[in-house]
């Protein structure tokens, strides 16, 4: 049996879209998920412990991932780094994130973008 895939999730304050991610995904026999923010407010604060644990990165944002080139050029370039473009408008567990998130993620998947 394959190793699962370490995947992170990226929005700014952890809360919302990489929360939700992380908790559609955490039963996912495919991953182990965790999530985090790029913002000081963030529920999880990025770290760069996270970039080191993950086998790939997804951001829902492209400023989450200009935030990691910022921040830890290192990682940047070492860790597949994908970006879903789910703007910043949906609560915790909102269906309609939930919809849009499995959408794109397993797209991003089945496309063989995060390595």
């Amino acid at each position: 049996m394959n190793a699962k895939q370490k995947v992170l999730f990226i929005c700014t304050v952890n809360r919302m879209r990489s929360a939700t991610a992380h908790k559609i995904y955490e039963e996912d026999p495919r991953f182990e998920v965790d999530s985090a923010g790029t913002d000081r407010t963030a529920n999880v604060l990025l770290e760069e412990w996270h970039l080191e644990w993950a086998d790939a990165i997804v951001v829902m944002e492209k400023m989450h991932r200009n935030k990691i080139r910022e921040h830890f050029p290192a990682w940047y370039t070492k860790k597949p780094i994908v970006c879903l473009y789910i703007e910043d408008i949906y609560d915790f567990m909102q269906p309609e994130l939930i919809t849009i998130l499995k959408e794109k993620f397993e797209d991003v998947y089945r496309r063989g973008l995060l390595g």
